[in-house]
């Protein structure tokens, strides 16, 4: 093991009567990355010419123009004769736990070599207990079908984590992660250790609209080139303390990673499958499935999305099915395990649901501060609870939520400027996501 140490969208779950327990985190120190137990079979792979698929499981910052891009460009370069092929399973505002529900449909099925996981920031408010869960379930699914696919992890940052890393440790969302690299030996890269020492020293600002969201081509990729800066000579992460300009904040990015590929390549260990370990948590989602809905499951006024045109044109690609429910519309099913969510779109015509399980009813609002377009989510329906079959019944239900006051200000102008957009209230529901199993 071998470390290189530098200075420095969801609504809550139905718990069940008796909570999991919260296991204590404990702090990590701010290391650049680990090396782990390596990945002992892409390099071998891209070395003899084999052609490899690199797939990108994230959030927003992934879904960007700039650090996938820049390190599949810096491959291309170390291994020209090799045809190295992209699976972006980037989706933006969503954490781990959809992506422990997608990875089978968005990365799985296509049969990656290598597999990227960055879920640090998207995460960041998740409970310690429900990262573990989420995160471990990714890796036990991924080295379950596919055994030879090596992992890495990378955590990205805020503005809101750079005192955390002046400090010396690292956000906790990337210290729960660690736990699960460490027991499964997953090397794992912080992108953030230089971006918080150059911070530091006053050569970085965080935040400034004084930049360019660009997309880079070619010198741009060279990651070891000059960084652009500000007329103060400082160079501008991102113009909102998140997302990465892609000449800046992105090739610092792209500079960290290249630092751990280059480490990882030269440790030259021999190929070999990867094993899965006894379970860090027991409870893990190792068993998370996404179900298509069927008329079976539907009652009152629901459609099919049109996959030529609007929604359905937009996501059908993302989902594996997308249904249009209007008032009085009910989705029934019934499942044996211990979590059950939906996975759904939020927009401008988002609506109240009634929401049941076990007989215990609540009612929940589709809508928030952002609907002024619409973006794939996860609806938590119960988590926590025994494992054994459960009855769920989702309704939407004929009342608005109050729209105006839910949007954030800066986006009630578009409500003013387009009622038709708010006045509908539909609820376009995805598929069914388990922890288990559906029961008929």
């Amino acid at each position: 093991m071998l470390c290189i140490m530098l200075p420095l969208a969801s609504l809550g779950p139905l718990e069940a009567q008796t909570p999991t327990a919260e296991a204590p985190s404990a702090e990590r120190d701010a290391v650049e990355f680990n090396l782990r137990e390596g990945t002992p079979n892409i390099f071998d792979k891209l070395s003899h010419g084999n052609p490899v698929k690199i797939a990108y499981l994230g959030g927003s910052i992934t879904a960007q123009e700039g650090w996938r891009v820049q390190s599949r460009a810096w491959l291309k370069r170390q291994f020209p004769e090799t045809g190295i092929e992209e699976i972006n399973a980037a989706i933006g505002g969503t954490g781990s736990d959809l992506g422990v529900f997608r990875i089978q449909s968005d990365v799985l099925d296509h049969k990656p070599d290598l597999l990227f996981v960055e879920f640090a920031v998207n995460d960041a408010k998740a409970l310690p207990e429900r990262i573990r869960k989420a995160v471990e379930g990714i890796v036990r699914k991924t080295w379950r079908e596919l055994p030879g696919c090596d992992i890495v992890f990378v955590y990205t940052i805020t503005l809101d984590d750079i005192e955390t890393l002046k400090s010396g440790k690292v956000q906790r969302s990337a210290g729960v992660m660690e736990e699960v690299a460490d027991h499964y030996g997953i090397p794992s890269v912080h992108f953030g250790i230089e971006v918080a020492r150059l911070e530091r020293e006053g050569k970085l600002v965080m935040k400034s609209a004084d930049g360019e969201m660009t997309r880079v081509s070619g010198s741009e990729l060279d990651a070891a080139a000059d960084l652009p800066t500000n007329a103060q000579g400082q160079i501008v992460f991102s113009k909102d303390g998140v997302h990465p300009y892609p000449e800046t904040g992105h090739r610092l990015y792209t500079r960290a990673l290249v630092n751990a590929l280059s480490a990882l390549r030269k440790t030259e260990a021999p190929p070999q499958l990867h094993t899965l370990k006894p379970a860090l948590v027991k409870e893990n989602w190792e068993t998370a499935r996404q179900i298509s809905l069927t008329p079976g499951l539907l009652e009152g006024p629901a459609a099919q999305a049109d996959q030529a045109k609007g929604v359905g044109k937009e996501f059908l690609h993302r989902v594996s099915s997308l249904w249009k429910l209007e008032p009085g519309a009910v989705l029934r099913f019934k499942f044996k395990g211990t979590k059950a969510a939906l996975y759904d779109l939020l927009g401008p015509d988002g609506c109240m649901l009634e929401i049941t399980v076990d007989e215990k009813a609540r009612k929940i609002t589709r809508f928030d501060g952002y609907c002024t377009y619409y973006r794939l989510g996860i609806l938590n329906i119960a988590d926590n609870l025994p494992d054994s079959v459960h009855e769920v019944t989702l309704k939407v239900l004929d009342e608005s939520p109050d729209k105006t006051g839910i949007l954030f200000e800066r986006n009630r102008d578009d409500l003013l400027k387009h009622p038709e957009k708010y006045n509908r209230l539909n609820w376009y529901a995805g598929a069914i996501l388990v922890v288990g199993e559906i029961v008929e």
